[in-house]
């Protein structure tokens, strides 16, 4: 209950923004009901016929006609005017909402990607605050149109018959015990539901992205049973809360108020039979308002499953918004540096005192290459994500031009980095676009130029449109060699101070190698340049090789120092040459 007041407190924040669109929308709904609930007054004194004179002069009556009509049209009106408005007003709020939580996204920890699905992020994003769209768009008119009627509805009631009146006061309770129940027993639904839809995206997302492997090793039934049992997990659950809300709403609800009807209709027929004057303008009136008792309530009933829905959403949305975040700062100012780069005794581990870095210390000057090597595992991906900013280390510090980088903003120390990664994400857009990722300081020429650099201008101006030449997502209407050459690109355009090559060229054929290798030696002059490598003949001219074992550094040297020592690094190159060697490493 505490998450649920804590959750209605932030949405009133965001409804707070525009009090004043949300109040008028209110006010005009307030209108609309007072105009509504004036029809049966203005039938019963039709009925009872007390402006009719005795001459028999029907003009009093059709002015009251005409009086009825004229509030049934402007309650047309001001429902249509209430409801553009309060829409209106919960789609801004909605669009600040999701843009709050896309802002936030972009300042998470790269742990919290590594760790949750790419689809269930995207169900917060896109259906859970679509979910919670329905409470101020729906929900709240609902509420408020209900106990406005409510009201005006048992203000006419008393001045009707007082003793009747006082009967139909025991309803309200009864129906908000009834609600209770249904609140109670319908949430845990309400969760199953969501939760299954978000782990359902998660692996529609999933299943996209690695068709070609599923559709390769044959789990397309597997994949398909697995989604199966999500859907029929979620088709449960969905079925137990629509059964509660069947039996807890309308259907009761329209029992007690048929019993209700037959009570009034008994009343005032005991009070004909023993004679007293009877107003059939008082009982048509009052039957009408006791029937109009029950539309607001079973509105609320129909409204109580997108509540909970918007609350569940709410809860999840608000969870990632809670997430710590950094902001991302301006790095207009930011001075180019020259780029040392310094590793002094660092330590680190993912989780707990599991190390995958142990005591690394290194020096990359500037106009260096480093390249770092072993088998999976021995840590120097983590190098690089520690390096970026990607995770803080336990111990030791990291230093570019004798800066400790926890002292920067993230925005300023990645600024003057470039990265390539062994799998090149394209983005939907162009050719031109994938290079200068729309940044202003980065011309036309300057993609040309940087295209031109890594040998890929050559197969660029023989596609179709050229630079403008669409690119779908990820590149896939391109080779893995072509999509390298671009992502190589885009780290020269942005003339980096330190280049990271993350296997690079592990999925490039030698004749792409070849191009880039060439480049390499001319991009790299002046910069410091950090290169993961499994194959161990692209880093022959590297200034300085790292060999890790299980998150240690145990040897360091240039290729020719490495291969004379005959150590790790000589039996991996021995047994990547084909030459004989022992195999025990």
């Amino acid at each position: 209950m505490n998450s649920q007041r804590s959750t209605g407190s932030r949405l009133l924040s965001y409804a707070l923004v525009y009090k004043y669109r949300i109040i008028g929308a209110l006010a005009i709904l307030l209108c609309s009901v007072g105009a509504e609930l004036a029809g049966p007054f203005i039938v019963k004194t039709i009925i009872d016929g007390h402006l009719s004179p005795p001459t028999g002069d029907i003009g009093p009556v059709l002015v009251l006609l005409a009086f009825y009509i004229g509030l049934v049209s402007l309650s047309g009106v001001l429902n249509f005017s209430q409801s553009y408005l309060l829409q209106a007003t919960a789609l801004r709020i909605i669009k600040n909402m999701r843009m709050d939580v896309m802002r936030h996204i972009q300042r998470i920890p790269l742990g919290y990607f590594d760790n949750t699905p790419a689809g269930q992020i995207v169900s917060r994003v896109a259906n859970d605050t679509e979910a919670i769209r329905e409470l101020f768009m729906s929900f709240m008119a609902t509420f408020v149109v209900s106990f406005a009627h409510l009201l005006g509805i048992y203000i006419a009631l008393f001045i009707l018959d007082v003793e009747l009146a006082l009967y139909t006061l025991a309803l309200p309770p009864i129906f908000a015990v009834i609600m209770y129940f249904h609140l109670k027993y319908s949430k845990k639904y309400v969760a199953i539901m969501r939760a299954r839809l978000s782990d359902m995206n998660a692996m529609i997302n999933e299943s996209i992205l690695v068709m070609p492997i599923l559709q390769a090793f044959r789990r397309e039934k597997a994949t398909l049973e697995e989604f199966e049992r999500l859907n029929e997990d979620r088709y449960v659950a969905q079925v137990k809360q629509f059964r509660i809300f069947s039996l807890s709403s309308r259907n009761i609800v329209g029992t007690i108020g048929s019993l209700v009807t037959a009570f009034v209709i008994w009343h005032f027929g005991n009070l004909s039979i023993a004679g007293a004057a009877l107003s059939f303008g008082v009982l048509y009136a009052f039957i009408d308002y006791l029937g109009r008792i029950f539309n607001p309530i079973i509105g609320i009933f129909d409204q109580l499953m997108n509540a909970q829905r918007a609350f569940v959403s709410a809860d999840k949305v608000f969870a990632i918004l809670d997430m710590e975040g950094r902001e991302v700062e301006e790095t207009s100012g930011a001075v180019k540096p020259k780029g040392e780069v310094k590793f002094e005794n660092v330590t680190f581990a993912y989780n707990d005192d599991d190390h995958v870095l142990k005591n690394i210390s290194f020096t990359a000057r500037q106009g260096e290459t480093v390249a770092l090597v072993g088998h999976t595992g021995s840590g120097k991906s983590s190098i690089i994500n520690l390096l970026l900013g990607f995770y803080e280390p336990g111990l030791g510090r990291i230093t570019i031009d004798d800066v400790d980088i926890t002292t920067l903003s993230k925005q300023q120390l990645r600024k003057h980095m470039g990265i390539v990664l062994q799998d090149p994400y394209l983005f939907a857009g162009d050719i031109k676009f994938n290079v200068s990722l729309y940044n202003k300081e980065i011309s036309l020429e300057q993609v040309k130029r940087a295209l031109a650099d890594v040998g890929a201008a050559s197969f660029v101006e023989q596609l179709p449109r050229g630079y403008d030449e669409p690119v779908v997502e990820r590149g896939s209407t391109l080779s893995s060699g072509q999509r390298q050459l671009i992502s190589f690109a885009r780290a020269l355009a942005f003339d980096p101070s330190i280049l990271i090559l993350d296997e690079a060229t592990a999925s490039i054929d030698s004749e792409t190698e070849g191009l880039i290798q060439r480049a390499l030696k001319v991009v790299s002059e002046g910069r410091t340049t950090l290169v993961i490598a499994h194959r161990l003949s692209t880093i022959r001219e590297a200034s300085q090789i790292l060999v890790l074992h299980r998150g240690e550094i145990v040897e360091r040297g240039n290729h020719d120092e490495l291969m004379a020592l005959r150590g790790r690094y000589f039996k991996m190159y021995q047994l990547q040459t084909g030459e004989k060697a022992s195999l025990a490493i």
